[in-house]
């Protein structure tokens, strides 16, 4: 007798993310790194354990995300961050980074709450070079939400996709 299982697997690339800051889909980047935690930790060893440590957990480090794209017309992070050079505001915004798998499904959302640019960087400019202008935010945030889905008041995302799950 043969044992059958219906398994269905989510065909997931890195490629297909989008930013969302505030409920709207604000920019598609060809990179993001840094996305992640770490714990602080302590080892302390105890008196007559001599096999073992302790670790104690401190306070979460969320490290920046830096995020990459071709130069385009829109300048939504740049009048964020001219803002705040300006002195006119210092006020962080939740940025989302969704995932979508081949069928255009939100597999995963990063939700970064707290977040403020820290660095934008233009693209080296060279007369006799043909490589896309890139261009690189790097954004701080203060805390960390991971879904399966839009968290918050994210928008739904199933609007204004192409019929191979990019947005148009």
């Amino acid at each position: 007798m043969a044992l059958t299982t219906s398994i269905e697997f989510n065909y997931v690339t890195a490629d297909r993310f989008y930013i969302e800051m505030e409920d709207t889909l604000t920019a598609s980047f060809s990179e993001c790194s840094g996305l992640g935690v770490q714990l602080k930790r302590e080892a302390f060893m105890e008196g007559g354990v001599n096999d073992q440590q302790r670790i104690l957990i401190g306070q979460p480090e969320f490290p920046d995300i830096t995020l990459k794209r071709g130069i385009t017309s829109s300048l939504t992070f740049w009048t964020w961050l001219n803002e705040i050079l300006m002195g006119k505001t210092n006020r962080r915004r939740t940025i989302n980074i969704l995932l979508f798998n081949q069928a255009g499904e939100t597999i995963q959302c990063w939700t970064l709450i707290g977040t403020i640019p820290v660095s934008w960087r233009a693209p080296a400019l060279q007369a006799d070079s043909n490589t896309v202008a890139i261009e690189e935010l790097t954004l701080a945030y203060e805390g960390l939400q991971v879904s399966q889905s839009q968290s918050g008041g994210a928008q739904d995302m199933s609007k204004g996709r192409t019929p191979t799950g990019y947005f148009a």
